[in-house]
């Protein structure tokens, strides 16, 4: 096998179509929702953007260039009540108004030297808050960096007051029950001091109380951290602003390069230790005031029964690259097309039993656009070698009447010409594509 490998490998990677994902195995790795609808689902990949708009019977592909990236960077994305779909990128804040045929640029319309023009900025932290306000921060190295907010839905942006020379801002979190309440977090780099020592880099947990005009850095106790002190909010309790879990990046147990996970009932004045974990850990997800699911890497679901003070390994969970709940109580997580039935997005009632809701094999075809739009003009064009490449043939749910249910599980028949991201049979470049994936033990960029 290791020699099968090792012959398949070149092939794979010489194979058309970079933009399927990047070198890297193919797989979905964040999921997200848009207020007030409970059918459709937008699901991050390696190799663009999902979209569903019938409960994941039918996802359609939104490529990386229309959205205004490439290479190995994964977005982080966040959907408004309006419609508009928001990503990071390494350059700038891109928002659509078309629901992903064409994506622009936020800021980029202010003079260059204007310091609220952050259009060729990396943004690296991304939320927005139940009033509808989109708040971006920025990590960009060689310059100083700020948080910005927009109540006009993206198309102005005002200075949050946190701008630094010295830190890089990594995540942030607005409270569900109360927009004024917003918590973020930083990384600050090494360098010289103005007296000539040497700073050392440190994390920072900062919280507000009053939309940004006053911050309140919280002491973060006696965390432990990784080699590069990072922290990230991943979860505030939707209906206790005070409540919040802070995963500590590469602080985990040994042997791998795991995460650490903190609660605070305190609004991050005082943070506990709740869970270490071998792995990555994905995903924080508040299901009650009781049952909190945490989602890794490669090392299954943790569950929580006494509101995320401590957690329990769960048996027989799938590995999960994303875990979300959607506003009508619905789980759903992604990956990487996973046994028996190689779902690429599953969803579950109680985090620890998964029903496929889409294989990689059924999706549809590139999101329809007018022409003059990146989707039309740069996407499209690409989508037969994807097509190809994953033997793609479109949605099969509801179909056929005497075939399986969508969620019944599915057991894969290989064949001579069958690949990995489907039952079916499908083309020769699906097959090398398929052992490929097998083959590469590639990480994704944190």
């Amino acid at each position: 096998m290791r020699a099968l490998a090792s012959l398949l490998l070149p092939l794979l990677l010489a194979a058309p179509g970079r933009a399927l994902a990047n070198g890297r195995a193919p797989l979905t790795n964040g999921v997200h929702f848009a207020p007030g609808d409970n059918h459709s689902l937008y699901v991050a990949s390696t190799f663009g953007l999902l979209i569903s708009h019938d409960d994941g019977c039918t996802f359609d592909w939104v490529c990386e260039q229309a959205v205004g990236y490439n290479g190995t960077f994964d977005p982080k994305y966040a959907l408004a009540a309006d419609g508009a779909i928001y990503a990071t990128t390494f350059t700038g804040l891109h928002i659509s108004r078309d629901g992903g045929c064409s994506f622009e640029v936020a800021t980029a319309s202010l003079p260059t030297e204007d310091p609220g023009n952050f259009s060729q900025r990396w943004v690296d932290a991304l939320d927005i808050g139940p009033t509808g306000e989109v708040w971006a921060g920025l990590a960009d190295s060689g310059h100083p960096n700020d948080f910005f907010a927009s109540t006009d839905g993206g198309h102005t942006f005002a200075s949050k007051g946190l701008l630094s020379s010295t830190i890089w801002w990594k995540s942030v979190k607005v409270s569900p029950a109360d927009a004024q309440r917003v918590y973020v977090t930083g990384y600050q780099v090494s360098g010289t001091l103005p007296d000539g020592g040497t700073m050392q880099p440190r994390a920072h947990l900062l919280r507000s109380d009053d939309d940004g005009a006053t911050w309140n850095p919280s002491a973060l106790g006696d965390m432990h951290f990784g080699t590069t002190p990072i922290v990230l909010v991943s979860a505030i309790d939707p209906t206790d602003k005070d409540k919040l879990f802070v995963t500590s990046l590469g602080a985990g147990s040994a042997p791998g390069p795991g995460d650490r996970l903190y609660v605070s009932t305190d609004g991050g004045a005082t943070l506990t230790e709740a869970l270490s974990t071998a792995d990555t850990i994905r995903d924080v997800v508040i299901v009650d005031a009781s049952d909190v699911l945490v989602a890794t890497e490669n090392d299954g679901t943790y569950a929580s029964t006494d509101g995320g003070h401590t957690f329990v390994k769960e048996t027989g969970t799938p590995q999960l690259e994303c875990l979300g709940r959607r506003a009508d109580g619905k789980l759903f997580g992604c990956g990487q097309n996973w046994a028996p039935d190689f779902k690429a997005v599953a969803q579950s009632a109680d985090g620890a039993s998964w029903t496929k809701v889409f294989r990689f094999v059924e999706l549809a075809g590139p999101l329809a656009c007018p022409a003059g739009t990146a989707e039309h003009d740069v996407c499209a064009p690409t989508w037969p070698t994807i097509q190809q490449q994953f033997g793609a043939t479109g949605s099969t749910c509801g179909l056929a009447p005497d075939g399986p249910a969508a969620d019944a599980p599915v057991t894969p028949v290989k064949t001579s010409s069958g690949g990995c991201c489907d039952a079916s049979s499908g083309s020769a470049a699906s097959l090398l594509f398929g052992l490929g994936v097998g083959a590469l033990l590639l990480r994704r960029r944190r």
